[in-house]
C-alpha cells in the first residue's frame, strides 16, 4: 500500500518535472555548438554547449557570490568556503573527492573572484556522470567541520603569504584599494591574515547557507554531452541532497560600486625591498554590460595588449626600460577599471611613468590610427576564437555569460561586434576614459624623494 505522504511526494516530484523550462539559446550547425538552458522549479539554471567532435567534457557550477558580497569581518570567507567544499561531504571524504577524479585522469579545481565563484571538473566524456555527481555533492553536501576549518586556515594563510611574496600580484590589490578604498571592491579576494584567523566554522556555514541557494547557482557543461542527460543527472544529484528548493537564501544584493570610486589623482606607495618597482596607473572604466566594452577592448589591445602595442613598443622595444608592460580592463556589474602595469628598475620608475602617461594623453587627444585599430581588431578576433578551443573555456564562457548577463552570445556575434568598432568609437572611448586624471599604485624600494615625485605622474 502506498502512503498518503508517498503519493504527495510523487505528485510534487511530477509537478516539479512538468514545470522545468528548456530553451535553445544558440542553434549550431548540425547540433554542433548548440547552447541550451533548462531552469528547474527551484530556480537552478543548467546551460550546456554540445561539441560532438571532442572526447572530453567540462562540468562546472557557478555561484553568484564573491568577495564583493563580504562584510569587513567576513573578509576572505568566499575563498575560504571554496577551499572547504573540497574537504568532505556526507557521502565522501576529502580523499574520496580527489581520488574519484584522479582515478579517471580528470582535473578538478575552483576559483574565487570579486563577484562569483566557480567549481569545475574536466574529464573524458564517458566519465561525465562521475564529475557531475562529485561536483554536485561538494556544492550541496559540504560538512564544513570545525577541524577542517582549523586545518585549512593554515593553507589559506600560506596562500596569502605566497601572494604577498609576489609584488607583481600585490600591486593590483593595492590599485583596487587606491581606487575603491576600504570597500568590498577595494579589499583582496583572499582576505587578510586578521580576517582569516577570525573566521569560524559557524560563520562560514551561515555564509554558505545564505549564498549557495539554487537561485544563486548556474550549472554549466560543455563538450561531447547530451543536454537532457546532464539535466537529469544534475536534478537527481540536487534532489538526493534535498537542495533543489532551499528557501533560506537571500536575494542577490544589487551592486552599485560607482559611488565607491575615490577621487582621481590618488597615489598609494608600498615600500618594499624588491628588485623592481611595480606600478599601476589607471582610471575608472566601464561596467561589463556597457555597450562601449567592444570599443574599449580594441583600445586596450592597441594600447597595451601585445608586442605591437604602443606601450610595449615605446617602453620596452625602443627604450628597454621594462620587461613587462601592458594595459588591462576589469569590468564589474556596475563599474570598472582601466589600468597600465609596468615592472622596472626603481631608478627608472619616473621615466616609465612619464612615457605611459604621455601615451595615454596622446591617445586621449588624438586617438589611434586606422592601422592600429585594424590590427587590434584582428588580434582580438583571433585570440577570442583560439581561446575557445577546449571544453574548459567553453564551459567558462557559457557559465559566466548566464550568471553575469543572463544570456548567451555566439562567437560569430562576438566577432561581428568587434569588427563593427569604428575609429570614432575608439576615439570617443579614449577621450572619455583616458582624459580622466589617473590614480597610481607603486610597490618598490623607493626613497623618500622618489616617492614624493610620483605625484607628478597623476598631476
Amino acid at each position: 500500500m502506498t502512503s498518503r505522504s508517498s503519493k504527495a511526494t510523487a505528485r510534487t516530484s511530477s509537478e516539479a518535472r512538468a514545470v522545468a523550462r528548456t530553451q535553445t539559446l544558440l542553434k549550431g550547425k548540425d547540433g554542433i555548438g548548440t547552447v541550451r538552458r533548462t531552469t528547474l522549479p527551484g530556480g537552478l539554471r543548467i546551460v550546456t554547449e554540445t561539441l560532438p567532435s571532442v572526447r572530453s567534457a567540462t562540468f562546472g557550477i557557478w555561484a553568484h557570490v564573491g568577495s564583493r558580497d563580504e562584510t569587513p569581518t567576513l573578509g576572505g570567507a568566499t575563498h575560504y568556503l571554496e577551499h572547504l567544499l573540497f574537504k568532505g561531504t556526507h557521502r565522501r571524504s576529502a580523499l574520496d573527492i580527489s581520488s574519484a577524479i584522479d582515478a579517471v585522469g580528470g582535473e578538478m579545481n575552483a576559483f574565487t573572484a570579486k563577484e562569483y565563484t566557480c567549481y569545475y571538473a574536466r574529464v573524458l566524456d564517458t566519465d561525465l556522470p562521475l564529475a557531475i555527481d562529485v561536483v554536485c555533492d561538494m556544492l550541496t553536501g559540504s560538512l564544513i567541520l570545525q577541524e577542517d576549518v582549523d586545518a585549512e586556515r593554515g593553507v589559506i594563510l600560506e596562500e596569502i603569504a605566497m601572494t604577498e611574496d609576489d609584488p607583481g600580484d600585490v600591486v593590483h590589490d593595492l590599485f583596487a584599494k587606491t581606487m575603491f578604498g576600504d570597500t568590498p571592491l577595494g579589499r583582496p579576494v583572499l582576505g587578510t591574515v586578521d580576517t582569516v584567523e577570525a573566521l569560524t566554522a559557524d560563520r562560514i556555514r551561515r555564509f554558505y547557507k545564505k549564498h549557495y541557494d539554487p537561485t544563486h547557482l548556474v550549472v554549466a557543461a560543455a563538450g561531447n554531452i547530451d543536454h537532457a542527460t546532464v539535466v537529469r543527472q544534475v536534478r537527481r544529484a540536487f534532489e538526493k541532497a534535498g537542495a533543489l528548493t532551499r528557501t533560506d537564501a537571500v536575494p542577490v544584493a544589487p551592486r552599485d560600486g560607482r559611488r565607491t570610486i575615490r577621487t582621481a589623482g590618488r597615489v598609494e606607495v608600498l615600500s618594499r625591498r624588491t628588485e623592481q618597482a611595480h606600478v599601476v596607473l589607471g582610471v575608472p572604466g566601464f561596467a561589463r554590460t556597457d555597450d562601449r566594452r567592444w570599443a574599449l577592448g580594441v583600445l586596450n589591445t592597441a594600447l597595451g595588449g601585445g608586442m605591437s602595442s604602443r606601450l610595449f613598443q615605446e617602453v620596452r622595444e625602443k627604450r628597454g626600460l621594462a620587461y613587462s608592460v601592458y594595459s588591462y580592463t576589469s569590468g564589474f556589474a556596475d563599474c570598472g577599471l582601466f589600468g597600465v602595469y609596468a615592472g622596472c628598475r626603481p631608478n627608472q620608475v619616473h621615466d616609465v611613468l612619464k612615457i605611459c602617461r604621455d601615451e595615454l594623453d596622446r591617445v586621449a587627444t588624438d586617438g589611434l590610427t586606422d592601422d592600429e585599430i585594424e590590427r587590434a581588431i584582428g588580434q582580438l578576433k583571433g585570440s577570442t576564437v583560439l581561446g575557445l578551443e577546449d571544453t574548459g573555456a567553453l564551459m567558462n564562457r557559457i557559465g559566466k555569460s548566464e550568471l553575469c548577463w543572463g544570456d548567451q552570445m555566439s562567437v560569430d556575434d562576438m566577432l561581428t561586434h568587434m569588427a563593427a568598432v569604428t575609429p570614432d568609437d575608439v576615439r570617443e572611448v579614449a577621450a572619455e576614459l583616458l582624459g580622466q586624471r589617473p590614480s597610481l599604485s607603486v610597490i618598490g624600494p623607493l626613497k623618500d624623494k622618489q616617492a614624493d615625485r610620483l605625484h607628478e605622474a597623476v598631476a
